[in-house]
């Protein structure tokens, strides 16, 4: 294997790291609790099945969501994705649309000792803001002024994560994931003085940056079925600890006129501070007949947001996240020379998720159905897409309900690097 492989997607990583830590997706107004709309670690292929991937190994496939997993890649795997999305929220009297497209990660996998240890490590986004409310009231003592007051948040949390997974015997894995998090989330809250010949505007502005690690362990199960042994039965265990971010906080107070910014005072410069994230635990099972050809799988998760803490101590939210997914792949004969459709892999999902946040007094929940198929490229690499469509709140309990679209299309490419010369 020449050098030059491995250099290039290394620059490639670097110079897309930029795309991955300023890019945005469409608007929505769930994004403004907290640090924003979490991404999840689901791959293109993970994502047609309904973002499952806790239990299911895969040797052509880097599994970002259990490290144990990845004894089972013993070729070296890059996969770089993006995502495209389209939304659109409505309350009784309003309604908006938006969509965007950013990359969704980067990631790359190596066998250390091929079929015992292999180390991975990616980029891709943590969380993400970006939402805009604007609404007027009346100013206080007076009988026709009126501010429009403006509040609106963008940028995120991405992370650098570096994962190992190591096996113990033919049955059992296990695996740890080590998550840097950083970048920096801002919001703006502005108000504007209308009904005058000289519009005024004051705004406060936030940044919030953060920087630290998470740490993930993983248990990954392999057994044969007890009645016939031409089955498996996987069972992946996944559990990411409570995390406390160290913060630094900054607020900048602006006035604006019709001709330009008047004045500008930073007022908190880079104040320390700690935001506290909820531990999270993560389980699946999957079955699939050997040799390979089909697999069926269900993942569930949940993170007790009472811990949660922001940078005053204070936890704004009032219930529980909980997911529940399930999923099911088809490869009717990934060895097919004659037939291409048997070698694509066919993918489909659906999901279901509890936000800790209440809207209108109550819970919002998000309904996904999704798609997916990979289109083999040559031997061992492939074109992978998902589709995703999906509900998130309800109007009548909310108050407001968003229903989007999400197009994930990915590359994976598998080598052989490393190998040992047996003739010079």
């Amino acid at each position: 294997m020449s050098i030059h492989k491995p250099v290039s997607l290394i620059l490639l990583i670097i110079g897309c790291s930029i795309g991955v830590s300023y890019g945005q997706a469409a608007r929505s107004p769930f994004s403004s609790f907290g640090l924003g709309e979490e991404y999840g670690t689901a791959l293109a292929q993970g994502q047609g099945m309904g973002g499952i991937g806790v239990s299911n190994p895969s040797y052509l496939y880097i599994n970002n969501q259990n490290p144990a997993l990845l004894v089972y890649n013993r070729l070296t795997t890059f996969q770089a994705g993006v995502i495209g999305e389209q939304r659109s929220q409505k309350s009784d009297s309003l309604s908006e649309k938006s969509g965007n497209g950013n990359l969704n990660y980067l990631v790359m996998s190596f066998p250390v000792i091929p079929g015992w240890w292999t180390s991975s490590f990616g980029l891709m986004p943590f969380t993400r803001l970006n939402y805009r409310f604007i609404y007027r009231e009346l100013i206080a003592g007076t009988n026709n002024q009126y501010t429009d007051i403006i509040d609106e948040g963008s940028g995120g949390v991405n992370q650098f994560y570096f994962s190992n997974g190591v096996s113990l015997n033919k049955s059992i894995s296990v695996g740890i994931k080590a998550s840097y998090l950083f970048s920096s989330a801002e919001s703006t809250y502005a108000n504007l003085i209308v009904n005058t010949s000289t519009p005024l505007s004051a705004k406060i502005n936030d940044r919030t940056f953060v920087s630290d690690f998470q740490f993930s362990p993983a248990i990954s199960i392999h057994l044969d079925s007890l009645t016939r042994k031409n089955f498996r039965l996987n069972i992946g265990i996944v559990y990411d600890f409570k995390t406390s971010l160290d913060v630094k906080f900054n607020r900048t107070l602006e006035r604006w006129s019709g001709l330009g910014l008047i004045d500008s005072t930073t007022v908190i410069r880079n104040k320390p501070g700690t935001i506290i994230l909820p531990g999270n635990l993560m389980v699946g099972v999957s079955f699939s007949p050997r040799p390979y050809r089909w697999i069926a799988g269900l993942d569930a998760s949940y993170s007790d947001y009472s811990v949660y803490r922001d940078l005053e101590g204070k936890n704004p939210y009032a219930a529980n996240s909980w997911r529940v997914s399930g999923g099911f792949e088809i490869t009717p004969d990934r060895t097919s020379l004659s037939n291409y459709l048997k070698r694509m892999s066919y993918r489909t999902g659906v999901s279901i998720e509890n936000y800790p946040f209440l809207t209108n007094g109550n819970p919002v929940r998000d309904f996904g159905i999704t798609f997916g198929l990979s289109l083999p490229v040559n031997r061992i690499s492939s074109l992978d897409l998902a589709l995703k469509i999906g509900k998130k709140g309800d109007k009548a309990l909310n108050g407001i309900e968003e229903n989007y679209l999400k197009l994930y299309f990915g590359i994976t490419f598998n080598d052989q690097w490393f190998i040992k010369r047996r003739f010079d």
